[in-house]
C-alpha cells in the first residue's frame, strides 16, 4: 500500500502543542532552547503557556507548527520504520515536507521558516488587506468571483483546499467585493479569517525575494523521496528545484487538491498527518472519502497510530 506523509500549515496551532513531546525526549526540549537562543525568541514558553494573541503571530506560528509536526514524524518514525512513497505539506507544512525527506534540516528549515514568518508580514505595506474562505462552491466558481471583483482591488483564489474550499486573498476593497459576489451566487458561508497579510498573493512579492537570499544560507540535499509542490501539484526530489518552488510558493496559489489528487492517481492509498490537529486529514477526507487517513497530534497518541496501522 502506497503511503504519503502530510504535514499542516499555518492556522493548526494551539496553546499547548508540542509539550508532551518535550516532556518524552530531553532531545526536543534542548533544540527548541537553542532555537530561542539563536533567535531572540520564546517560542516554548509561548507555545506552552501562550498568550494565543501571541502564538497567532506568524513569525512564531510558523516554526512552531514545524516544531510539533517533527517531533511527531520522529517519534513515530522511532518506533516505526515504514517509509512514504510521497510527502507533502500545504504552504508552511512544505517545509516540514523537506525534512522528511532529508533535503533540509530540522534546523535549517526552522530558521527558514521563522524568517518566512517576518518577510510575510513585512512585505504588505500600508495597503490594506484582508483573506476568506469561500464555502460550497467549486472553485472554478471562486476564481471567476476574483476576476468579477478586480475592479475594486487585487483579489485571488490561493488556497485550493477542497473541492468546494477556498481561500481569497488580496487588497481589503478586492477580498470584501469578491466576499459579496460569492454570496450572491450560492456560497454556502465566506469566512473572513484573522491573517497578518495577504498571503499567497503578488501584493507581497518582496517576501518571495527576501526568502530566496536567505534559502541561500541553508544546506540542501537531494531525496529518494518526492515532495509534491504547492505550486504546481508534481513532485521533486532536488534541493535546487525546492528553492525555486519555495521561492514562488510564497506569491502562488496552494494547489492542494491537485497535490492530493497527484498522490491518489499515483497509487497512494493512505495519507498520515504529522502535526497538531487534524486539519489536512479533514481536507483529504473531503477530496477522497475512500482514502485511508491517520493522523498523529499529541505523543500519547502514537500507540493507538500504530495500533491502527498495524491493523
Amino acid at each position: 500500500m502506497k503511503t504519503a506523509f502530510v504535514f499542516p500549515g499555518q492556522g493548526a496551532q494551539y496553546v499547548g502543542m508540542a509539550m508532551d513531546y518535550i516532556t518524552a525526549n530531553e532531545e526536543y526540549s534542548r533544540f527548541l532552547t537553542e532555537f530561542d537562543k539563536e533567535h531572540n525568541t520564546q517560542l516554548k514558553q509561548i507555545m506552552e503557556q501562550g498568550p494565543e494573541d501571541e502564538l497567532k503571530q506568524t513569525r512564531i506560528t510558523q516554526p512552531a507548527i514545524l516544531f510539533h509536526s517533527i517531533c511527531a514524524l520522529k517519534s513515530f518514525q522511532a518506533k516505526c520504520d515504514l517509509k512514504p512513497d510521497f510527502v507533502a505539506g500545504h504552504s508552511l507544512g512544505e517545509f516540514t515536507a523537506l525534512v522528511a525527506a532529508g533535503i533540509l534540516s530540522w534546523k535549517d528549515a526552522m530558521h527558514i521558516v521563522h524568517k518566512r514568518g517576518e518577510f510575510m508580514i513585512k512585505a504588505n505595506t500600508d495597503t490594506p488587506f484582508a483573506m476568506a474562505a469561500s464555502i460550497g462552491l467549486p472553485a472554478e466558481e471562486v476564481i471567476a468571483a476574483c476576476q468579477d471583483a478586480e475592479s475594486a482591488g487585487l483579489v485571488r483564489a490561493v488556497n485550493f483546499n477542497t473541492p468546494i474550499q477556498t481561500v481569497i486573498s488580496g487588497t481589503k476593497e478586492g477580498v470584501a467585493r469578491a466576499s459579496e459576489i460569492l454570496k450572491e451566487r450560492g456560497a454556502k458561508r465566506v469566512l473572513p479569517l484573522i491573517v497578518g497579510g495577504p498571503f499567497h498573493t503578488p501584493l507581497i512579492n518582496d517576501a518571495s525575494l527576501w526568502l530566496a537570499e536567505e534559502m541561500e544560507k541553508a544546506s540542501w540535499h537531494d531525496s529518494t523521496i518526492p515532495v509534491v509542490s504547492n505550486v504546481d501539484a508534481l513532485p521533486y526530489t532536488q534541493g535546487s528545484v525546492a528553492k525555486a518552488k519555495l521561492t514562488q510558493q510564497i506569491i502562488s496559489p496552494v494547489q492542494w487538491v491537485k497535490s492530493v489528487r497527484y498522490m491518489l492517481d499515483a497509487g497512494v492509498k493512505r495519507f498520515i498527518e504529522f502535526g497538531p490537529q487534524k486539519v489536512l486529514s479533514g481536507m483529504i477526507k473531503n477530496i477522497d472519502k475512500e482514502a485511508q487517513i491517520f493522523n498523529l497530534d499529541g505523543y500519547s497518541d502514537l500507540d493507538a497510530l500504530l495500533s491502527e496501522i498495524e491493523q
